[in-house]
């Protein structure tokens, strides 16, 4: 499945500076969305089956969500739940896309399907097919001065498509900061559970030439399913 862009990121060492391409890395010390730690033994996670093939077709919602609303997308998984403050001032459009397929069920059982620990966590594609997913893609917003910091949530551009254009793929920033060129639109940023984004990241690949299964490297496929086992969304 395609991750325009990022699938031949780098990550970085800590506290370093890497460019590769045209995207920008800086790793840092300390800091953080906090709920790490013990938290982010990969160990955890339940054992599961990968996901089998399954097409489906949706017709692009219409606009349910209202700008500035207060929604919180509950993300479940066989590595623990985590919690996404959806950014309905900035970019409701897309968050009322990804609204509508949590609800319809489109989010259960998929897998996350690349990571690189430090770096980046995607998911949310179908095991077949492209970036699009749910069958329809929309434009999604790009407001000015975007910053993909830690914990930020975004969605992947769909194949083929201009910068901006996405179905259902999302990923989340594990990094302090990267330079990604503003292409991605934003969709909430990690709330709650951010421990267990960070132990389900550990499972990418290793770091080209080490050893160790924690750190960080390119991204690629998990060492192991984990399931989206649901979504679920809370009005507040």
């Amino acid at each position: 499945m395609p991750f325009t862009g990022l699938r031949r990121l780098v990550a970085p060492k800590a506290c370093a500076l890497l460019v590769v391409g045209l995207v920008t890395i800086i790793g840092g010390c300390g800091g953080g969305t906090g709920d790490s730690g013990a938290g982010a033994n990969p160990s955890a996670c339940k054992q599961v089956e990968a996901p089998k093939p399954k097409s489906v077709s949706f017709k692009a919602p219409k606009q349910t969500v209202k700008k500035g609303e207060a929604l919180t997308a509950v993300v479940e998984t066989s590595c623990g739940s985590f919690d996404i403050a959806l950014d309905t001032t900035r970019a409701p459009k897309t968050v009322n896309s990804f609204v509508f397929l949590s609800e319809e069920g489109f989010y259960d059982g998929l897998d996350f399907d690349g990571a690189a620990p430090g770096s980046f966590l995607q998911g949310g594609a179908p095991p077949v097919g492209d970036a699009d997913g749910p069958d329809y893609s929309i434009k999604g917003e790009l407001p000015p001065n975007l910053r993909y910091t830690k914990g930020i949530v975004a969605m992947s551009p769909s194949s083929g498509m201009p910068p901006g254009q996405v179905g259902s793929q999302f990923f989340i920033v594990l990094a302090p900061y990267v330079d990604i060129g503003g292409v991605y639109p934003p969709l909430g940023r990690i709330d709650k559970g951010y421990g267990v984004v960070e132990r389900i990241a550990k499972l990418g690949p290793p770091a080209e030439g080490e050893s160790n299964p924690g750190s960080t490297g390119v991204i690629g496929k998990l060492r192991r399913t984990v399931l989206i086992e649901g979504v679920s969304i809370k009005r507040e």
